[in-house]
């Protein structure tokens, strides 16, 4: 829930972000001109992605009658065709194992997965797209696909080349920054 001051500073924020006449409320809407620039370009970046996101989330829904959760975990069996941990859908999913777990469980009453003890550890599940599956996510991968490319038509090719280049930096960057993980497994703050 956003604070008091947030809310605020949002309202101040409207009359800045209009698009056709109309008030985009996001998170970059926190953001004031003197903000640290890091900050701004961080808000930024947020809410393109959550918009995106939410674009991508109502039109699953709406076409496939699915999540965004449930195509991502077919997306990573779709990559691994002998299939996938449990464990390793979690991790790769970055969710809990009981997320994953509701995901599967459903995927599997629908029949587009199959979950079936691993052979190398009989406490341990595999899950796998079944044939219904893989028809059903390669549908649902082609429009997303058409998406993704409709919501970023504003930039020319060279633009994106630009961003992906410059996002490159900055991930290289991101992965040499010590994490917050770091710092507790070696005491310091």
């Amino acid at each position: 829930m956003a604070s008091r001051s947030q809310i605020v500073v949002a309202r101040k924020n409207l009359s800045r972000s209009r698009v056709n006449g109309h008030a985009v409320v996001d998170l970059e809407t926190r953001a004031q001109k003197g903000d640290h620039q890091g900050l701004r370009l961080w808000l930024r970046m947020l809410s393109c992605t959550v918009r995106i996101e939410k674009e991508i989330s109502l039109r699953l829904r709406r076409e496939f009658n699915t999540t965004l959760p449930r195509f991502d975990l077919m997306a990573q069996l779709d990559r691994s065709a002998g299939g996938l941990r449990m464990s390793e859908l979690s991790r790769r999913l970055m969710v809990s194992g009981g997320n994953v777990t509701g995901i599967t469980d459903q995927l599997e009453r629908e029949k587009l997965v199959i979950r079936h003890h691993d052979p190398g550890d009989r406490r341990a599940y595999t899950v796998k797209l079944t044939d219904a599956g893989l028809k059903r996510f390669r549908e649902m991968a082609a429009r997303h696909e058409h998406w993704i490319v409709e919501l970023l038509g504003g930039l020319s090719r060279d633009e994106k080349d630009e961003m992906i280049k410059e996002l490159g930096k900055l991930k290289s960057h991101m992965n040499g920054v010590p994490t917050a993980r770091d710092s507790a497994m070696t005491g310091s703050n």
